[in-house]
């Protein structure tokens, strides 16, 4: 079937089912109110109301300056309703890569509150988009006054939307000035929505929590969907706080998480308290794999269980860790749809596009019914991305064994040449971070003098912590191998990050800088 359409709902179906299921129950969480499924419904009714009363209609392009918040959540619920495709920005744009984005796509309206009209402001649109700029809250009748709607009011509009119909664009990371915006669809929030409970083992008993962004795939694919599609509570916090995360964790009632990137090792840098583990937490999903120690020592911790996976937001349908296996240090299976069972395949090539057997090292293609349509306006891109027979390349070097176990390798574009050997940023950002100094890093080429490339460390520095280069240096020289280990060094406050989270490497100097440190000027020194 992952060649094949595959039967779906859509995810006003999602929410509309999951409210008559349990019209009374609590679905939504935050600190300031809950909302019952038959009230988001109500909620999700009115604001998809007055979207079309101003005038959104099917297949219009909205932006939202998407905030972790209800009124957003609410917001793009509604336009998913009336057929609209929401196109969710980071809050924390700079005003210039905003404007850039809004002549990209030409809204419709845009979507924002009050604490953000300066950021709309200075990027000067507001002449642009049709509809002018909108308030989230208002739309949404606010928040939590709107939260004790009657759970029988309200059903949904009908505006003939299909499961194959756009929902989202979402802005990756772009380095010619114009961002990538992958297309998802219906079908694909609704598949991953159904899965996730299936993947991670939850039910209607439990309660996810996020801090991720809206603006990314992960949070409304995952736990928003996933909590529709098994009926399981949903607490959203704005943003993520290492201090207050177990807190909240605990005042809320989650028993799961999602993390990416470096979040559980931010946790792991807090200070110990015995009530660390005094949460009804037991499971969280992650990725990348931690080393297996650094793993088994955070399930200790926080007295909870790791499940790894992989996926991007051009396919949510990607790896994980099957049920009952323990798998360190690895990505997983293929995932698969609990219901409609195998619908995803993976492919392991060389680089000339010929399958390799179980442990060589190769580029990893995925081919299923939620791969991404394409990037929006670009059709280039998409045709580089995407076979004609709808394998996507994932862009990630990997090897699977003959269990179809895969494991993550690098980035095809970040493997490096150095003194006539390749050499992997992932291996050697791994290795730095184990130092308790280093709180994250990122590894990137850079010119050399002679030929191929020297490497370049930037290090973000762990709390109340001094770091020393040539101690990391040191640690470095006894984990990997001499040619692995950084020429060039230097401090950053944090890494720079695309809109999905990713550290954007592209945007890391690679010219000499005056507060950088160099090695092999302090040897001769």
């Amino acid at each position: 079937m992952a060649d094949g359409i595959a039967p779906s709902r859509t995810i006003p179906e999602l929410l509309s089912d999951a409210a008559a299921r349990d019209p009374d129950g609590i679905w939504l969480r935050t600190d300031d109110g809950s909302l019952t499924f038959g009230g988001a419904r109500t909620q999700v009714a009115a604001t998809a109301a007055a979207l079309h009363a101003l005038g959104v209609r099917r297949g219009d392009l909205v932006m939202t300056t998407a905030r972790t918040t209800p009124p957003y959540l609410i917001c793009w619920l509604a336009l998913a309703c009336l057929g609209a495709v929401t196109v969710p920005v980071n809050p924390r744009s700079a005003p210039a890569e905003l404007a850039g984005l809004v002549h990209q796509t030409q809204p419709r309206a845009i979507i924002t509150d009050a604490g953000l009209a300066s950021l709309v402001a200075d990027a000067d649109v507001a002449g642009l988009p049709e509809l002018g700029v909108l308030d989230a809250g208002e739309l949404t009748l606010g928040w939590p006054g709107a939260a004790s709607a009657g759970p029988a009011a309200g059903e949904l509009p009908s505006a003939g939307v299909s499961p194959s119909d756009l929902a989202i664009l979402i802005p990756t990371s772009g380095t010619t000035g114009r961002s990538k915006l992958v297309m998802q669809t219906h079908r694909a929030y609704v598949l991953a929505g159904e899965g996730f409970p299936y993947w991670m083992g939850l039910d209607a008993t439990d309660r996810l929590m996020t801090s991720l962004p809206l603006f990314h795939i992960n949070a409304p694919a995952y736990s928003v969907m996933g909590s529709l599609a098994c009926g399981a509570g949903l607490i959203l916090l704005p943003r993520f706080s290492a201090s207050t995360f177990l807190d909240s964790a605990r005042r809320h009632g989650a028993t799961e998480f999602n993390a990416i990137g470096a979040m559980l090792e931010i946790l792991m840098r807090q200070p110990a308290r015995a009530v660390d583990a005094d949460t009804l937490l037991r499971l969280c999903y992650a990725g990348p794999a931690p080393a297996r120690e650094r793993q088994l020592e955070m399930e200790r911790r926080f007295g909870l269980r790791i499940i790894v996976g992989y996926a991007m937001s051009e396919s949510p349908y990607g790896l994980i860790w099957p049920h009952g296996t323990l798998p360190y240090e690895t990505l997983g299976s293929l995932r698969q749809h609990p219901r409609l069972g195998v619908i995803n395949e993976g492919r392991v090539i060389d680089g000339e596009g010929r399958d390799l057997p179980p442990g060589e090292t190769g580029e990893l293609l995925l081919r299923n019914p939620v791969i991404t349509p394409g990037y929006y306006g670009m059709p280039e891109e998409t045709a580089a991305a995407i076979t004609p027979d709808g394998w996507l390349h994932t862009g990630d070097l990997v090897t699977v064994d003959t269990h179809g176990t895969y494991t993550f390798v690098s980035r095809k574009k970040e493997v490096l040449r150095r003194r006539g050997e390749n050499l992997s940023p992932a291996e050697v950002e791994e290795a730095l971070t184990s130092h308790p100094s280093v709180l994250e890093c990122a590894v990137i080429g850079v010119p050399s003098e002679l030929t191929e490339e020297e490497i370049k460390a930037f290090i973000v520095p762990a709390p109340a912590t001094t770091v020393d280069f040539a101690v990391l240096r040191a640690h470095a020289g006894q984990l990997l191998a001499p040619y692995k280990v950084p020429r060039f060094w230097q401090l950053l406050d944090e890494l720079p990050r695309t809109p999905t989270a990713r550290v954007a490497k592209h945007r890391l100097p690679t010219e000499r800088t005056s507060t950088e440190w160099d090695a092999e000027a302090a040897k001769r020194e």
